[in-house]
């Protein structure tokens, strides 16, 4: 039996404060984004923003829906939106935020399972990793490389080959 480990290197920052000017910005935007969130339900309301390697930027928020299964997610929102209007684009960065009335949003959070996945995707694609900004509405934030290293052993096409 062999032994392996898993692990990788990410930033963290106590405050957007101490971030570049260009990924304060795009986090300052998700912070926004976050506000036009359709989240009746869980009253959590995720914003995520995309800049491209074009120089556009690109929004996405989370849109629930009373059948619980069939809500989207901010990132994949974000995602959807940026492949239709920019096709074969890639992205460099995206900052995802939060906000609810019931928890606080002083912490950074990781995008769900479902989004990992795509978001892994979207750079095998484009062949493009994908930087993420992470954080809340203050506290500290987090800066991971590329979002594939958040989803170790991913699903891909080379799988059904």
């Amino acid at each position: 039996m062999d032994k392996h480990q898993y692990s990788f290197d990410y930033e963290v920052y106590d405050s957007i404060s101490q971030l570049n000017e260009a990924d304060a910005a795009l986090l300052r935007a998700a912070q926004e984004t976050a506000g036009i969130a359709y989240a009746p339900y869980s009253n959590f309301h995720v914003g995520a923003v995309a800049r491209l390697a074009n120089g556009q930027t690109v929004r996405g928020s989370n849109q629930e829906n009373a059948s619980y299964p069939v809500g989207l997610c901010a990132e994949r929102v974000l995602l959807s939106a940026a492949s239709s209007v920019y096709p074969g684009v890639a992205i460099d960065t995206i900052a995802i935020s939060y906000n609810s009335n019931e928890v606080n949003s002083n912490r950074p959070i990781s995008p769900c399972g479902i989004c990992r996945q795509t978001l892994v995707e979207y750079e095998t694609h484009l062949n493009h990793p994908i930087r993420l900004v992470l954080g809340g509405m203050k506290g500290k934030v987090f800066v991971i490389p590329k979002a594939s290293l958040l989803l170790p052993f991913g699903f891909s096409g080379e799988d059904m080959k």
